[in-house]
């Protein structure tokens, strides 16, 4: 059995997710391509694929989202992620056993629902639903109606747990402002969910995010049990350096170590760093600690030489507009200029509006 070195795990995972060269497809493909965005908040999967498309505008993705071609749903790991219609209809049913077990563990709500029929609360919110896309507050204040004693908050936790529920437009519009108002993926597409595939899930993200072992799967969807699926799968197998078994599509292959890599700014949330149980490949331990802060957000970060070495923020106002460059370390010239100049190129493409741009590169 081969063994892959970590570098052509980078390189392999690069190529994967369109960060060897900007690719030129359109942003529907891309999405389904790169088995989602990371969606936690509303804007960063437009830079995402403006960080791998060429030519990738705003409007590209915000008209997939109004004319339901892709969606933002709660799926792998119980967080937001924004994919194409067809696979959050394939995907929830896989993932629903993570929603289910949470409904009965979440230290907040468990208590709370532990006397109810969650399939009959489920019924009722999707009723709710279909007379008209409701937001979180206005759906729990009517399901309150009916169980007056469970705190509101828990009856919308297990509508959103029960339910396949999308945040619809004009929420993640490029552009404008809205908050989260759901309605059940099935209705907003016209199509019902199919029967669960896990052995579907993993090949997507094997092609996604591969080779990677079966604890990266397990940590990208967040359920567990998938060993026992991917041992019935016709996968090509290889060994990581500490030995472990790395998964992977028969039909792909892995790029050669030295293939070039181009300096990178990856968006907020960028799932390349976020969708493996063993994150070294493209950012070390100690980087990752100055990248996701203690309340859970992810920071845009600088990828240099293939590997994330500095992090990168927008610093916006009605006028002015700066991106601000925060390497790790001392990064060779080349490395720092093409950083630069793609910080110049975001600002144009982000902020066209502003009077003054500005690129600060922080020691």
């Amino acid at each position: 059995m081969t063994t892959l070195s970590r570098r052509a795990l980078n390189r392999a995972t690069l190529e994967r997710q369109l960060l060897l060269r900007h690719a030129k497809m359109s942003a529907r493909d891309a999405v389904e391509h790169l088995a989602g965005l990371q969606a936690q908040a509303p804007f960063p999967p437009y830079y995402a694929l403006w960080a791998r498309l060429h030519g990738f505008r705003p409007m590209d993705l915000a008209e997939l989202l109004e004319s339901r071609q892709v969606v933002r749903i709660a799926l792998m790991r119980g967080t937001v992620h924004l994919v194409t219609a067809a696979d959050a209809l394939a995907w929830r049913p896989v993932v629903q056993l993570l929603y289910d077990r949470d409904l009965k563990q979440n230290t907040l709500h468990a208590q709370a629902l532990a006397g109810l029929d969650h399939d009959v609360v489920a019924a009722a919110a999707r009723e709710l639903l279909l007379d008209a896309p409701l937001s979180s507050t206005a759906l729990g204040a009517e399901l309150a109606r009916r169980w007056p004693d469970v705190p509101t908050a828990s009856l919308t936790h297990l509508a959103r747990g029960r339910l396949p529920l999308v945040q619809i437009p004009p929420r993640a519009i490029w552009g404008k402002a809205g908050q989260a108002t759901y309605a059940c993926l099935d209705e907003w597409v016209a199509s019902p969910l199919p029967p669960p595939s896990p052995a579907a899930l993993i090949a997507r993200y094997l092609r996604a995010f591969g080779p990677a072992t079966v604890a990266d799967v397990q940590t990208w969807a967040g359920i567990t049990r998938l060993g026992e699926v991917a041992a019935g799968m016709d996968l090509r197998r290889y060994r990581d350096p500490d030995g472990r078994e790395l998964l992977d599509l028969p039909e792909l292959t892995v790029p050669e170590e030295d293939v070039p890599t181009p300096a990178r700014l990856l968006g907020p949330f960028d799932q390349t760093i976020l969708s493996y149980a063993d994150r070294t490949r493209v950012i070390s331990d100690e980087h990752r600690k100055r990248v996701i802060t203690q309340n859970g957000l992810v920071k845009g970060t600088l990828l240099a030489g293939g590997y994330v070495r500095g992090f990168w923020e927008l610093k916006a106002s009605r006028k002015a507009a700066a991106v601000e460059l925060t390497p790790f370390e001392k990064l060779p010239k080349r490395d720092l200029q093409a950083l630069e100049s793609a910080a110049a190129r975001l600002l144009s493409w982000a902020e066209p509006g502003a009077e003054t741009r500005e690129v600060r590169v922080l020691a």
